[in-house]
């Protein structure tokens, strides 16, 4: 219990950063848009807040088949220092080029950490807490965006973008000397045999889906849930209060998603989530009491950006050890597209009314749902998890 507790530590504190760095670039486009001799437009700083993530989609991918040859804890460190280091050059870049440089170059090392981290965790963790613990871990992601959301209103104004920039030099100075010091290898990497077998694309193809689909919510939703409130007749505060909701009910989502994948499976979970965030997005179109609302934007959120949290876990206990952290990177970077794709899709459709945009976020949930449900455990893949035994000490 000491090293999964350590492991799931470490890879929270590492997951503040994945969540600090995506939100604080948004709290830092007023400062770049205003910083003086640089004349951005808004399309040319929306960008170079893209480059990130097409940094960590190359990043996920291939760090995810690195660490199922290299080792997790050392890829972990690697991706956490690599991370930290270009977030200094994105802090002190003299101009837009070099910022947008920098910003894929971080997004590399980070989009390596969640993979890495996941693995991580499942390997050290009770087999009857994986699903838990995990949940546990990826929940620093919302804890990173709020500590961003904050700090840019104490820094932004006094001291500019390149202060907020800075912060995520941290991990260099004390997640990587942790790490170093204290952070195990995975047991069960150790065991795992040198025979591999390959990945089922088909399988894998679905995983991805599944997570276009929960990248797609997560991201569109945090975009663009406040205007398409307006849209129903709210005003700014109680639009921006529905934002909350939603990540409230993310969190609730992916901490009883995840306990309840332990007890029944992961499958069935996502699936029935999927499913609740289609019904429960449809629902905000239809007029009702504001409360009832409240409550139908946190289920929302609980069956959305809670349920990636459970697609994650799904994803990682699907496969065996030396497949798993590969499995992870492919899916989880190709969901990076969705991503992309969810702010996007709502700038589009939010000229169009609150129906049509709600109609689709539903549609984009069942497609997640349906990918879910048709992701089968290959029975081959099965037996070589059997041969390679996936118990933990309960001790370091």
């Amino acid at each position: 219990m000491r090293s999964s507790a350590l492991v799931v530590a470490l890879g929270f504190a590492a997951i503040v950063f994945d969540g600090y760095d995506l939100i604080v670039f948004g709290s830092a486009v007023p400062g770049l848009l205003a910083h003086p001799g640089w004349d951005l437009t808004a399309a040319e700083v929306g960008a170079i807040g893209s480059y990130a993530l097409i940094g960590m989609l190359v990043g996920a991918i291939s760090s995810g088949t690195l660490t199922d040859i290299l080792g997790r804890r050392r890829l972990f460190i690697i991706c956490l220092a690599w991370f930290s280091i270009m977030m200094a050059g994105v802090a002190l870049a003299p101009n837009p080029e070099l910022l947008g440089l920098f910003r894929f170059l971080a997004g590399l090392g980070f989009g390596g950490i969640a993979p890495t981290a996941i693995a991580l965790v499942v390997e050290h963790a009770p087999a009857a807490r994986k699903n838990l613990l995990n949940a546990v871990m990826l929940a620093g992601f919302p804890v990173g965006g709020v500590l961003a959301a904050v700090l840019a209103v104490v820094l932004l104004e006094p001291y500019g973008f390149r202060v907020l920039f800075g912060l995520g030099v941290l991990p260099l100075v004390t997640l990587v000397p942790l790490a170093m010091w204290l952070l195990p290898e995975s047991p069960r990497f150790r065991r795992a045999r040198a025979t591999r077998r390959g990945l089922r694309p088909a399988t894998l193809a679905l995983f991805a889906v599944a997570n276009f689909a929960g990248f797609l919510l997560v991201f569109g939703l945090n975009t663009w849930l406040p205007q398409l409130m307006r849209l129903a007749g709210y005003n700014l505060g109680s639009a921006l209060t529905f934002l909350l909701a939603l990540n409230v009910g993310g969190v609730i989502g992916g901490l009883a998603g995840s306990a309840l994948a332990d007890r029944w499976g992961p499958r069935w979970v996502a699936t029935v989530l999927f499913g609740l965030a289609a019904v429960s997005l449809a629902l905000i179109a239809v007029p009702m009491p504001v409360a009832l609302t409240y409550f139908v934007v946190t289920v929302a959120g609980a069956a959305s950006v809670g349920n990636q949290i459970v697609v994650y876990g799904y994803v990682a206990n699907h496969y065996p050890t030396h497949q798993r952290a590969t499995a992870l990177g492919i899916t989880s970077g190709l969901g990076r597209l969705g991503a992309a794709s969810g702010p996007l899709l709502g700038g589009l459709l939010v000229a169009s009314g609150l129906t049509l945009n709600v109609t689709t976020f539903a549609a984009v949930a069942l497609l997640g749902a349906v990918a879910s449900a048709f992701a089968v455990r290959d029975r081959k893949a099965a037996e070589v998890t059997q041969l390679v035994p996936e118990s933990v000490p309960t001790a370091a």
